[in-house]
């Protein structure tokens, strides 16, 4: 889960100062230290962490928390601004030109992700913005690079410009902006080689191929667990690229928060997109405040419910909550609703957007690929009145359809035992009462 570590640490935090009626300066210099520690574990720039305290402190020394009703809410939402502030503040867009061509130029160390990063982009702004992408390969040095794009592109029906045995960079991004002119390609986007390190060498031919092709874009692509390290390697970048914004991938790997806490803070350039998972689908704009949120482990409502809005329609949300309000919510409607679901990423990174979610009651959900097809094989083992009718579903049926269906019974089981809880859970999230009483409810409700 994203931040998982840290996310605990600011709740351990924060839930001692909600015991307190009041708080004195002593309380509040405690809770800054609490926090410090946090943040230097997590892997932050020493220098963002002394300054990220040191604003905490003087906010929260002074009336704005020492005569406020709730000095602990009061004292968290000094935390949340200043690590939205942290994060870059407002959310900053990309600056797309219309009526002429959009060209992004990827830069980074080997092994970030430019090459897939490059894919996601593409295929990201091709369905929200229409454009007609064109990806160019001028990774010479990588075994298998070109080959790599070739096939992210064929994944994608997306053009590609490769020249296979040519060693000048230069040359093929010359020649691949030529071809994109030609196609009337409007969005351009160019996948440079990385090396395990910053040298002298790699950073001449990306100058080059800067001079060459004039990006609108430079986006430096960043592995978010290299941490505070990723600091070093983005201020080297910028200082000779000039880069204007950076994406930080693997975010749903094990993430400290050094890279994203760090850079904008230490760069002064803005976050543009962050990767969430391996899908060609997982990359997003960057929140800062959303983002924030998250790590504080306050949720991120607004981003769960882009992302169930992108999954599910109107009509299919309408059908689904009533259903859910007559108790007519079956086997066949939970098989539908976890393929949804898996589309909107891990059962983890939800339920981090989710305030007040059960994330250990959850936390051994497993939505993968492999246990949907589980899933899928038991239910379709069923006969049409077992999927309507769970409840009749004794011993000796669930012995008969884990023998249909390729699996355990005790697969059986964790399936229908899920899908009460589920169905429980959903049926209490959609209750006008409970929504009236300030708890969440789902945007697909």
């Amino acid at each position: 889960m994203i931040f998982e570590g840290l996310n605990e640490k600011f709740q351990n935090i924060f839930s001692q100062l909600k015991r307190k009626g009041k708080l004195n300066e002593k309380d509040i210099q405690a809770a800054s230290r609490e926090i410090k520690l946090a943040l230097l574990e997590a892997d932050v720039n020493f220098k963002v962490v002394k300054q990220f305290t040191k604003k905490i402190s003087e906010r929260a020394v002074g009336q704005e928390v020492l005569n406020s009703l709730t000095p602990g809410q009061q004292f968290i939402k000094i935390v949340n601004d200043e690590m939205t502030s942290l994060l870059g503040g407002e959310i900053e867009r990309m600056d797309f030109i219309d009526g002429r061509r959009n060209v992004f130029m990827m830069v980074g160390l080997q092994g970030a992700g430019k090459t897939t990063t490059a894919g996601k982009i593409a295929n990201l702004l091709r369905r929200e913005k229409k454009f007609k992408p064109l990806l160019v390969a001028c990774d010479v040095y990588r075994p298998a690079a070109i080959k790599q794009l070739e096939i992210l592109g064929e994944e994608l029906d997306i053009d590609v410009y490769s020249e296979h045995d040519v060693k000048d960079p230069v040359g093929i991004a010359k020649r691949g902006l030529e071809k994109a002119e030609e196609g009337h390609y409007d969005l351009v986007i160019f996948d440079t080689a990385g090396r395990l390190q910053i040298d002298e060498a790699l950073m001449e031919e990306l100058v080059n191929i800067k001079k060459a092709i004039t990006p609108t874009e430079i986006l430096l692509t960043v592995d978010a667990m290299t941490g505070q390290e990723s600091v070093n390697v983005a201020n080297e970048f910028n200082r000779l690229l000039e880069i204007t914004g950076v994406i930080l991938t693997k975010l749903d790997g094990d993430t400290r928060g050094g890279a994203a806490l760090s850079i904008t803070y230490t760069t002064g350039k803005s976050i543009k997109y962050i990767g969430t998972g391996e899908k060609l689908t997982d990359i997003e704009l960057f929140y800062p405040d959303r983002m924030a949120s998250r790590i504080l482990g306050m949720g991120d409502v607004l981003s769960f419910i882009d992302k169930a809005q992108s999954m599910m329609d109107e009509e299919t949300s309408k059908k689904l909550e009533e259903k859910i309000r007559t108790q007519e919510f079956d086997l066949n409607d939970f098989l539908e609703q976890i393929k949804q679901i898996e589309g909107m990423g891990s059962m983890d990174s939800l339920l981090e957007m989710i305030p007040g979610a059960n994330k250990k009651a959850l936390k051994n959900v497993d939505l993968s690929g492999a246990d949907t097809k589980k899933t899928e094989a038991i239910i379709l083992s069923m006969t049409k009145e077992e999927r309507h009718k769970p409840g009749m579903i004794n011993a000796g049926r669930r012995k008969r359809i884990a023998l249909g269906s390729g699996t355990k019974v005790a697969d059986v089981n964790r399936l229908l035992k899920g899908f009460e809880q589920s169905k429980k859970m959903m049926k209490q999230m959609s209750n006008p009462n409970l929504a009236k009483k300030g708890r969440m409810k789902l945007p697909f409700m």
